[in-house]
């Protein structure tokens, strides 16, 4: 997993509430058994008509927020469904962090485990984001998780709440796996020092 320490990039601006997972990936593409892939389907029930024509008025694909790497969205990010998917697809997608209010715990849990960040700032400071994210042409913030904080090159800066073990996973690439590797010359010691159970005879007839 890749370590999230700094990151300077382009704002896309959702400015909806209660995004839920089943419109962040479509319960129709969750038959991939590879993480990667579901980029393309992210948002999809907005992004494409019934008759797979793409909205071109759909924010995500507004020429101008091509190859953002930051969303900014209304609060309850991520609600519905618990669906791993949807943070592979949003990472898929290009994205490295998402910005809101508020997130649903399961979907805020499984983006830590896949070095995804959620940034939770208050109400007034998303939607000044979302603002500018509207009216600036090419705008970039930096969520700088060394420091809990949000700035960019305009005087925008705020500072983030987040749990101090999430946040060593985050700036160290830590998933599960990882926290446990961490601890292997422990665990290879006391396989040494146990010996293995003796295997059952194989049951002929």
């Amino acid at each position: 997993m890749n370590p999230f320490r700094v990151h300077r990039g382009l704002v896309a601006p959702l400015d909806r509430v209660n995004v839920d997972t089943d419109q962040i990936i479509p319960k129709q593409f969750l038959k991939r058994i590879e993480r990667t892939g579901f980029g393309e389907f992210v948002f999809y029930d907005w992004r494409f008509s019934a008759d797979g024509k793409k909205n071109s008025e759909f924010v995500l694909d507004e020429p101008r927020y091509q190859g953002a790497s930051i969303l900014v969205a209304g609060k309850n990010f991520g609600c519905g469904s618990s669906r791993e998917h949807a943070v592979w697809a949003l990472a898929d997608f290009g994205f490295r962090a998402v910005i809101s209010s508020s997130f649903a715990d399961i979907f805020a849990n499984n983006s830590t485990k896949n070095g995804f960040l959620t940034v939770r700032l208050n109400e007034s400071d998303v939607a000044e984001l979302m603002r500018r994210a509207r009216e600036t042409s090419d705008y970039h913030v930096t969520i700088d998780l060394e420091q809990c904080e949000v700035r960019d090159d305009q005087g925008f800066r705020a500072k983030f709440p987040i749990d101090e073990f999430v946040r060593h996973c985050l700036l160290n690439g830590l998933d599960d796996i990882g926290l446990t590797l961490q601890h292997e010359a422990e665990i290879a010691d006391y396989e040494a020092r146990h010996p293995a159970a003796p295997q059952l005879s194989s049951f002929t007839q």
